[in-house]
C-alpha cells in the first residue's frame, strides 16, 4: 500500500568533493600565513609610532587568524562520513562556525566603533607617512588574502564568512591609507573615524544576514532561494499525484538539500517506481534537492492517524 523510498543524487561536478575541498583549504592556510605576517608588520609598526588606527588593524586581523583557524577546523569536521549516532555527518557544523564567527567579528566592531566614536573628541597625533606605507603594504597582503577566499566563497556560508572576515580587513587598510593621505595633505584628523564608521556599518549589515541564515539553517528552515508553496504546486502538477502532505524541505549543507513528503496518488494501484522517479527528476534539476524521502499512498488510503504534524 505504501512505499518509503531514500535517494541521493550527489553526483554533479559541483559536488565532486575529492577536488574541490584540498583547493579551499589549501587557500585557507594561505590566507592565514599572509594574515600572520600582516599582524607582526602592523604591530611593530604601529608600537613605534602610537598609531592606534595600525595597532586596532592588527588585532583585527589577530582576530581574523582565530576565525579562519576554526573555518579549517570546521570544514575539516565537515567531511567527515555519517554514522550510526550522526545519520547525516557533521555538514551543520558549517553554519554553527558561521554563527560563531560573525559573533566573533560584532564584538570585534562593536570594539571598533566604540574606539571610533572616541577618536571624534581626540584625533590621534600620528605620523601620516609612516601610517600610509605601513597601510598600503597592510592592504596589498589582504587584498591577496580576500582574492583567495572569493575563489572558495561560493562553497558554503562557512567559507563565505572567512572571506567576509578578510574583505573587512582590507576595506580598513584601505580606509587606514585614504585616512593617512587625508592627514598627510590636508591635517583632516577627522576622517580616520568617519571612514571606520561607514566600514563598521557595511560590515554589520553583511554580519546580519549570515546570523539570519545560519540561524535558519540550523531550525531546519527552507533553505533560500527555495518557495515552499511553488515545490508543492510543482509536486501536484506531476500527473498521478493528487495531494501532498507532511512537506518538509530543509538543508544539512550548502551542498545537501533535503525533502520528505506523503503523496497521494490519483489512481488506485499508483506505479510507485514512475511517480518517485519524476519527482527526484523535477526536484534535482528545479530546485537543486538531491536527498528525498518519498512514502507514496493510493486514492482509497483515509487520514492518516498518527500524522498530527502534516501540512
Amino acid at each position: 500500500m505504501e512505499q518509503n523510498h531514500n535517494h541521493d543524487h550527489d553526483h554533479s561536478p559541483s559536488h565532486n568533493h575529492s577536488h574541490e575541498p584540498p583547493a579551499s583549504l589549501k587557500n585557507l592556510i594561505f590566507a592565514i600565513v599572509i594574515n600572520g605576517g600582516i599582524v607582526v608588520f602592523e604591530m611593530i609598526f604601529g608600537l613605534m609610532i602610537q598609531s592606534m588606527a595600525l595597532i586596532s588593524d592588527a588585532v583585527h586581523n589577530l582576530s581574523d587568524i582565530a576565525h579562519m583557524l576554526f573555518s579549517y577546523w570546521a570544514e575539516k569536521v565537515a567531511r567527515r562520513p555519517p554514522n550510526d549516532r550522526k545519520t547525516y555527518g557533521y555538514r551543520k557544523i558549517e553554519f554553527i562556525a558561521a554563527f560563531v564567527n560573525s559573533i566573533g567579528l560584532s564584538v570585534v566592531i562593536a570594539f571598533v566603533f566604540w574606539e571610533t566614536l572616541k577618536r571624534f573628541t581626540a584625533p590621534a597625533e600620528v605620523s601620516g607617512q609612516v601610517m600610509l606605507w605601513v597601510a598600503v603594504v597592510a592592504f596589498v597582503g589582504n587584498g591577496a588574502a580576500t582574492l583567495l577566499l572569493q575563489k572558495i566563497s561560493a562553497r558554503n556560508i562557512n567559507m563565505k564568512s572567512a572571506w567576509l572576515h578578510s574583505l573587512q580587513d582590507s576595506l580598513f587598510s584601505f580606509g587606514v591609507i585614504v585616512g593617512a593621505l587625508l592627514i598627510m595633505f590636508f591635517g583632516w584628523r577627522l576622517v580616520d573615524p568617519l571612514l571606520s564608521l561607514a566600514i563598521c556599518l557595511v560590515i554589520a549589515r553583511e554580519i546580519y544576514k549570515i546570523v539570519r541564515q545560519a540561524v535558519n539553517s540550523l531550525l531546519d528552515a527552507v533553505p533560500p532561494g527555495i518557495d515552499f508553496l511553488q515545490v508543492k504546486n510543482d509536486l501536484l502538477a506531476i500527473p498521478a499525484v493528487a495531494e501532498v502532505n507532511d512537506l518538509h524541505i530543509w538543508e544539512t549543507g550548502s551542498e545537501q538539500k533535503l525533502l520528505s513528503a506523503h503523496l497521494k496518488s490519483g489512481e488506485e494501484s499508483p506505479d510507485h517506481e514512475t511517480i518517485i522517479r519524476a519527482v527526484q527528476e523535477m526536484l534535482l534539476h528545479k530546485y537543486g534537492i538531491n536527498h528525498t524521502t518519498l512514502q507514496i499512498l493510493p486514492f482509497s488510503a483515509g487520514e492518516m492517524e498518527h500524522c498530527s504534524h502534516c501540512n
